[in-house]
């Protein structure tokens, strides 16, 4: 799913198009320009017989975390996103950066700016970090069954 009104919905979509293309999976697109387009999206998404999901990350997207867990449990889709944020609302799987980490890392510069550093002089930084989280009720509810392996490597399984 992917929000074009995003700034970062592009560099994402081109990475998973070459990604796709690497591993010959053909790619059927969803663009979203609000959360209203969200369960027209997964309905478009359930009539092409996609088989998973991806959710880009973005602001739009993760505060319509619930629309969207609800619109992929409805079309029984199961789906996959960059933000933990989304598995909590009911979502399927995430890997990605902790938020609350990022959040964490912008006070300690918000604090260095306040305290008289320079933005320019600051280093940019990058999470390091990306955290694996499975919803075992979800995939129960998909009819799902999560291999012991990948279930070993989750940072966090929610059951």
């Amino acid at each position: 799913m992917d929000d074009v009104t995003d700034p970062k919905a592009h560099p994402q979509r081109q990475e998973i198009e070459a990604t796709a293309r690497t591993l010959e999976i053909e790619i059927v697109p969803a663009e979203v320009r609000t959360a209203a387009d969200i369960d027209a999206a997964y309905q478009a998404l359930a009539s092409a017989g996609v088989q998973a999901v991806v959710v880009e990350q973005s602001n739009m997207l993760l505060f319509a975390r619930q629309s969207i867990a609800e619109a992929a449990a409805s079309k029984r889709l199961p789906t996959v996103y960059g933000y933990r944020e989304h598995v909590d609302a009911g979502g399927l799987i995430s890997y990605g950066a902790d938020l609350k980490w990022c959040a964490h890392r912008t006070a300690y510069y918000v604090d260095r700016i306040l305290k008289g550093a320079k933005p320019s002089d600051l280093p940019i930084e990058f999470p390091t970090q990306l955290e694996l989280v499975i919803n075992l009720k979800t995939a129960k509810a998909l009819g799902l069954q999560i291999s012991p392996m990948l279930l070993v490597r989750a940072d966090e399984v929610i059951e």
